[in-house]
């Protein structure tokens, strides 16, 4: 084994496991302060699912030998329960767990993205249900045909996008963003408006989402650069190109702001921060580090414009899903064809650097895929839910906000008045609980010398 890489990895799983709680302050701080918790909520449950899920079948519908040697799925029983990589392989750079646990970080964000498009009014049993669905239907597939190559000796057999058509997509343009951001179109496309959109509540934390961009940006570093899956020259370009994208894609969309709008805004800042390090994704080892700028900026611009789409088109993307994830994942996938550098770690040229119009159409491919084969089965999968079990919550949930209608708690109690009875128990009722608790299980002399400290 390679201990050095291993010790990379290790620290890069870290780094990824701490975008959920960058995403749920992210997302939590940009909706209305009664639905805070609940979106939350919506990120660390689908975290929760999808994790299940992963180590049942999920590792093996992506990384086991696909069936019939076509790349579309993986043997779901080659790793089932995840058994097999408990003891380790010797002869491998990496340990099997170790990289286990890596990519179920990848599931797990990407099916939680799609939350910040419904939010505000979806219930939260649906919600985790169309989680494991969307996974195994979608994700597991998708994640298939980008990230499972073909092994050395050919005994195992990948996914059909990274093997057969040979797009480039370094740590997940297509199978996370696009995918998600296609997921939240057709979702929030049966799920319908809020009620009283476009006018909607302000965020409520703006503090808040300025401190998940920035625990995002941290974890992206591992996401991008634990996709190298090794500790060397491409993962350092890999990050070099990250923090280049990241910063371009800032300003470009604070200029797009005062431009447009007469100033620029904390939050789209951070939205542009979020904006750049999607498109710089799937190109973050195949441009070189002015190519990352590139990459940025125009991602920088383009996605405060198609935001405004939303308007035009009367989709209620609630935090910007479609116009950021999907829009930045096309964008950075595309721009692959036209800055890759064969001299970066992909080694493949687009059209700018001698490469001609190949690469560019094989992306483009790659794009068109992932986002017919995602808006079909996500659209289907909703449609199940909605005239089966219900996925809107009711007028009067959405009014008095998500928190205390799914979880019967409040994030800011500003007014301290009385608990609502059969939500949060009182204080005293906590403490008569426990002294009930107690003087029935003590022992009878303890009962007769009265209750105790």
């Amino acid at each position: 084994m390679d201990v050095g890489s291993t010790a990379f990895i290790l620290a890069a799983t870290m780094a990824v496991a701490l975008m959920v709680p960058g995403l749920a302050l992210f997302y939590g701080g940009m909706v209305g302060s009664r639905s805070i918790l609940n979106m939350i909520m919506m990120v660390f449950g689908a975290v929760a699912v999808v994790g299940v899920l992963w180590t049942l079948f999920g590792f093996s519908a992506v990384f086991g030998n696909s069936y019939g040697g076509v790349g579309l799925l993986g043997d779901v029983t080659e790793y089932l329960g995840l058994g097999s990589v408990v003891a380790g392989d010797e002869e491998t750079a990496l340990p099997p767990a170790l990289v286990a646990v890596f990519q179920a970080l990848f599931a797990v964000i990407t099916t939680a993205l799609i939350a910040g498009a419904v939010a505000d009014r979806v219930r939260f049993g649906p919600w985790l249900l169309f989680t494991g669905l969307w996974a195994a239907l979608v994700y597991f597939p998708v994640a298939h045909w980008v990230f499972a190559f073909d092994s050395a000796d050919g005994s195992v057999m990948g996914g059909w996008i990274a093997n057969d058509l040979g797009a480039v997509d370094f740590a997940g343009g297509t199978a996370v963003h696009i995918n998600a951001g296609v997921a939240a179109l057709a979702l929030v496309l049966v799920v319908g408006k809020r009620t009283g959109w476009p006018r909607q509540a302000r965020p409520n934390n703006l503090p808040f989402v300025a401190l998940g961009a920035g625990i995002l940006w941290f974890g992206w570093f591992g996401f991008n650069g634990g996709s190298a899956l090794a500790a060397g020259n491409s993962a350092s370009v890999v990050m070099l190109n990250t923090f280049n994208a990241t910063c371009a894609a800032i300003l470009a969309w604070l200029m797009v702001e005062k431009l447009r709008d007469g100033r620029a805004t904390t939050l789209g800042g951070m939205s542009g921060a979020i904006a750049g390090l999607v498109a710089i994704t799937p190109a973050c080892g195949a441009v070189t580090p002015m190519g990352a700028l590139a990459v940025g900026a125009i991602a920088g611009a383009i996605c405060p414009l198609a935001i405004a789409l939303k308007y035009r088109f009367r989709y209620d993307d609630a935090l910007d899903v479609v116009g950021v994830h999907l829009v930045g994942g096309v964008v950075g996938t595309l721009l692959v064809g036209l800055f890759g550098s064969a001299e970066a770690p992909s080694g493949k040229a687009g059209l700018f650097y001698g490469g001609g119009f190949g690469l560019l159409g094989t992306q483009a491919v790659a794009v068109i895929a992932v986002v017919g084969y995602t808006f079909v089965v996500t659209l289907l999968i909703a449609l199940a839910l909605k005239g089966t079990i219900g996925l809107r919550a009711s007028r009067k949930a959405e009014a008095d906000g998500l928190d205390l209608a799914e979880h019967a708690e409040v994030a800011y109690d500003l007014e301290g008045g009385p608990i609502t009875p059969g939500t949060t128990p009182t204080p005293d009722a906590v403490i008569a609980s426990a002294e009930r608790l107690v003087a029935g299980s003590a022992p009878a002399a303890a009962k007769e010398s009265g209750p105790t400290t």
